[in-house]
């Protein structure tokens, strides 16, 4: 329940439109919405602001549907992060109100026509260091979106081939939180903190070859950056660092 819908409640009470019957059942299932195998936290988007974001992983198709739909019941936003195909179908009866997006493995409530990022919201900068980390980048970048914020990509830009970060440099010092996205020996972040004046958040992926364990290298390499100003999200932790950079964002251009 947003905080739209709980203001139109009480002004109705307030006026007489709606008895006090009425006005209960409205509210009924707040602040959580049971439907057996989850309790949706309808209060979420009031505390922190934005709503219960849905993980897909692990979670049954018609499990997914029914979240997504009682959320979208509610007049709240919806992200749900980590779809399957299976997901997908299943959200697929929601047509135009969901952005469905297999790159990012996301699905989200689509913006109203005409609407951009909200104001006072920020600018982060989602740097990729090569195209195998997108999947993971474009998680932050989406969740980052939803969350309200202006995005800039920027993709493939990688230490082993500097100059194109380099040429990149300018337009990313303009954002108010940096998101670094990389595998292998996850050297981004570093070169990016010594290289920005705004807080950077690392992203190891699991991209690279056997010593690289699974993305245990990039995050050990992160989490020792000698490049004050940089935090680091786990591995593959797309939707972390987006949320994350986005309150940053948010903060930085203040009330």
């Amino acid at each position: 329940m947003n905080k739209d819908r709980i203001t139109s409640i009480l002004e109705g009470y307030r006026s007489g439109a709606l008895g006090m019957e009425a006005a209960l059942e409205a509210f009924k299932g707040f602040p959580t919405a049971d439907l057996g195998y989850a309790k949706i936290d309808t209060q979420r988007e009031l505390r922190v602001g934005f709503p219960e974001v849905v993980y897909c992983a692990g979670k049954t198709p018609d499990q997914v549907r029914g979240i997504v739909g009682e959320l979208l019941g509610r007049g709240c936003s919806v992200l749900a992060t980590r779809a399957s195909e299976e997901h997908f179908a299943a959200l697929a009866g929601f047509g135009e109100r969901l952005l469905l997006d297999r790159v990012s493995r996301t699905a989200r409530s689509a913006p109203a026509p005409g609407a951009g990022a909200q104001a006072g919201s920020g600018l982060v900068a989602v740097v990729c260091a090569g195209t195998s980390d997108l999947p993971v980048a474009e998680e932050a970048a989406v969740t980052a979106e939803a969350c309200g914020a202006s995005v800039l990509r920027v993709v493939d830009v990688g230490v082993a081939g500097i100059h194109r970060l380099l040429e990149r440099v300018g337009e990313i010092r303009k954002a108010d939180a940096v998101i670094a996205v990389a595998g292998m020996e996850g050297a981004l972040a570093s070169v990016l903190g010594g290289l920005v004046a705004a807080p950077v958040i690392a992203v190891p992926t699991s991209v690279g070859y056997g010593a690289s364990f699974g993305g245990l290298a990039a995050l050990l390499a992160m989490l020792n950056s000698c490049a004050a100003g940089v935090s680091v999200v786990n591995i593959d932790n797309g939707f972390g660092a987006g949320y994350q950079a986005a309150l940053i964002a948010r903060r930085a251009v203040g009330p």
